[in-house]
């Protein structure tokens, strides 16, 4: 998949005059490392396989809107799948504010998911950045079938076919395989997409990592990190 980079050029100037900001990165950035913000991510995701939520209590919700409503910092960015059982603030056990959310069919991004992702880094300091693939994915699963959807669902089996193609033939289910392969190739041209996310990872102010979702068991599994 090749991401369109046509309109990023607008979506990058909105974003930089809805910040009022002319810098180049936060200068409030979350006030965590990358490795803390991951660490954060893996504690919720245990308290949800465990069935011991405090994010999502009527008490923490409260205090959590109180806290953001003039202002977030939110300490990572997921990027994940539209699938309804795959909620990032409910299997990372989050609050309102902690993490920034980027959610399409199969994680395709486009010009304005990107954008998205680009103004959580750069206009709210987020070190983090968490690609999220998950177990059975639907989007993955049309793209592995090779049928014709109608309307624009055409589009994201489009984007997903560089993944299946690669994972054809190799051992193995071959939804799986494409799943994980699709989340590491979008955190490796997350990675290399100048200006704004390449320098950041260059510079050290952003780590890329990519991860799994199971379904059955509710675990989030790191597949494999990008260099920091």
């Amino acid at each position: 998949m090749k991401l369109p980079f046509t309109s990023i050029g607008f979506v990058a100037a909105l974003l930089f005059l809805l910040s009022g900001s002319g810098s180049s990165f936060a200068s409030d950035p979350a006030g965590v490392t990358a490795d803390q913000a991951l660490r954060q991510l893996e504690l919720g995701n245990r308290r949800f396989v465990g069935g011991r939520l405090s994010g999502a209590t009527p008490a923490s919700i409260a205090e959590a809107r109180r806290k953001v409503a003039q202002g977030q910092k939110p300490f990572a960015v997921i990027v994940g799948c539209s699938d309804s059982r795959v909620g990032p603030e409910v299997i990372f056990d989050q609050k309102l504010g902690d993490i920034f959310v980027v959610r399409t069919a199969g994680e395709v991004v486009d010009p304005v998911g990107l954008g998205s992702i680009e103004y959580a880094i750069a206009r709210l300091g987020a070190p983090l950045v968490v690609v999220l693939g998950h177990e059975r994915c639907g989007a993955v699963s049309a793209a592995v079938a090779g049928g014709k959807e109608p309307g624009h669902i055409g589009a994201v089996l489009k984007a997903i076919q560089p993944a299946v193609r690669a994972t054809k033939g190799r051992a193995g289910d071959p939804v799986e395989n494409a799943v994980r392969f699709q989340a590491l190739h979008v955190a490796a041209q997350l990675e290399a997409s100048g200006p704004i996310l390449k320098a950041a990872v260059q510079s050290g102010k952003l780590k890329i990592v990519v991860a799994r979702y199971d379904l059955d068991s509710g675990k989030v599994s790191l597949l494999s990190e990008a260099r920091k």
